[in-house]
């Protein structure tokens, strides 16, 4: 993961009780993510503590899925305290590495190539 990260990829990871209990699912897993792109990288530093998030999706029909701080400000500026705009982000999901086996397994093929950290 160190060589892997920051980077486009997200890892299920097993929970152990040391992680709190919001970030816990009824699987008892987590997903770790640490994107390349510098501006929540920022805010995790300044915050000292992690980030819970999600991808943002449209309450539209006309668009799947948002990456334009423009369009997100539109769609859900009375549901957002902040909108930041960084700039049109990218529309390929991560790669996603389930590594609560005995082997890591990629089981969403996105932008990230694994196959040389395996």
């Amino acid at each position: 993961m160190k060589k892997a990260l920051p980077g486009p990829f997200t890892f299920i990871l097993n929970a152990s009780s040391q992680v709190p209990r919001i970030f816990q699912s009824k699987k008892k897993t987590i997903g770790i993510r640490v994107p390349e792109n510098p501006i929540p990288r920022l805010i995790v530093q300044e915050l000292g503590n992690p980030i819970i998030s999600t991808s943002v999706f449209s309450l539209s029909d006309d668009v799947e899925y948002l990456t334009d701080p423009e369009l997100l400000y539109e769609e859900f500026m009375e549901r957002v305290d902040l909108v930041i705009d960084g700039g049109i982000g990218d529309l390929q999901v991560s790669t996603v590495v389930d590594c609560t086996g005995d082997e890591m397994v990629v089981v969403r093929q996105g932008k990230g190539d694994f196959e040389p950290f395996l």
